[in-house]
């Protein structure tokens, strides 16, 4: 052990060891879970890493703790591969305090570009107050402002809960009085007025004066009044566009759709987010289509996403975007399958002069030809010309 970590060298045979100390005294360990100090062991002792998700946090705190950089490097590593939507939140607080940036970067990655899971994950709740206030004031959380005002009430409800004062005092008062200066970081009159009336009035967070200015706000030409609510609406995230065609082209008695499947594989060589796709419409004039679209890892063939939509075609050669629910997070080095089977009476455009390689946004797509498409689309040309996406933010 004392090889392994300064800080046990300096426990042993340093200044901090007991000049009294005999071999058979017990030395405290404090402030460490045991099961996360046996993982360190096993690792000190057997060069063995056995992380789980119940472990890994604690690992961490006393790799860190103990000055084991390897074993640390490894715990870090191991919530990189296992971060979620679900979990983005609550290991972006620990990462601050761990003061790990990659994993903070990564961290800030899944929760722009799935905000709405993320905000609303059960996980959300334990995160500390500093988090809560990075989060609210972030400018690139991708979802409706109503979610961001949700799951701050969310957290101010399960303090509520630790304290067990709801009883003694109005709930939203009290609401209000945790959440402090953070309630000021959700941008009230960037809501439409609908949202502003349906999920803000009717919560009783606000006093009346605030619910008037802001509606003044929405609705008044000659009078702003002054508001402490920022204003201006988040900008979210800058969706690429990776369009793997060169040209587009039509002939008569093709592209046809008759329930068949379109789809294309494809990987990437950083993680990023795919929110939909970029269709070709009819080539005979404006015609509206039925749309379901997919996407599966291509490992096992889950399913990651689906969703069904119409979309109307103008009759040009330009492309038509269909979107996820939320976006599916792709990562690294893994196939992947886009696939969309549509519905249309009119002929359609198809692409042609496809690459099997290109570097989009900072990233590098390779596309293959997919055993599912059974209607034409590869590589080379056929339908599904872009995927929709949100980049790596490095």
């Amino acid at each position: 052990m004392a090889t392994a970590s300064t800080v046990f060298y300096a426990m042993f045979y340093g200044g901090l060891a007991d000049a009294s100390t005999n071999s058979e005294q017990v030395v405290p360990i404090p402030d460490v879970e045991p099961a996360a100090f046996l993982v360190m062991l096993k690792y000190l002792y057997c060069d063995e890493i056995t992380l789980e998700p119940e472990n890994v946090l604690p690992t961490l705190y006393c790799s860190k703790k103990y000055i084991v950089p390897h074993l640390a490097k490894e715990c870090v590593s191991f919530l990189e591969t296992s971060l979620t939507a679900d979990n983005a939140c609550v290991l972006l607080s620990e990462s601050r305090l761990f003061e790990e940036p990659h994993l903070m970067q990564r961290c800030w990655e899944v929760i722009d570009a799935q905000a709405s899971m993320a905000l609303l994950a059960e996980s959300f709740s334990d995160i500390d107050v500093d988090t809560l206030k990075k989060i609210l004031s972030r400018e690139t959380l991708n979802c409706k402002e109503t979610v961001v005002f949700k799951a701050a009430l969310s957290w101010a409800s399960a303090r509520i809960k630790e304290e067990e004062t709801a009883e003694s005092e109005s709930v939203p008062v009290k609401k209000r009085e945790i959440l402090g200066s953070a309630l000021n970081l959700i941008r009230f009159p960037a809501m439409s007025v609908n949202d502003f009336a349906d999920e803000i009035v009717t919560s009783g967070i606000l006093n009346l004066r605030e619910i008037t200015d802001i509606f003044l706000h929405f609705t008044s030409k000659k009078f702003r009044p002054k508001i402490d609510y920022p204003l201006v609406p988040r900008k979210g995230l800058e969706i690429i566009h990776c369009h793997r065609f060169l040209s587009s082209a039509y002939r008569s008695n093709q592209w046809r759709y008759r329930g068949r499947c379109d789809s294309i594989q494809f990987c990437v060589d950083k993680r990023i987010f795919v929110v939909g796709y970029g269709l070709y419409g009819s080539s005979n004039g404006a015609s509206e289509y039925s749309a379901k679209i997919e996407l599966k890892s291509s490992c096992g063939g889950k399913s990651l996403a689906e969703s069904s939509v119409k979309f109307f075609s103008d009759g040009s050669s330009n492309t038509f975007r269909v979107f996820f629910d939320q976006s599916v997070q792709i990562e690294p080095d893994v196939y992947y399958t886009a696939s969309v089977v549509l519905d249309g009476d009119e002929l359609s455009y198809f692409g042609q002069e496809g690459t099997s390689e290109m570097t989009v946004g900072g990233v590098t797509f390779q596309f293959q030809c997919s055993s599912e498409s059974t209607n034409g689309t590869g590589v080379q040309g056929g339908q599904i010309p872009e995927l929709l996406l949100y980049g790596p933010s490095d």
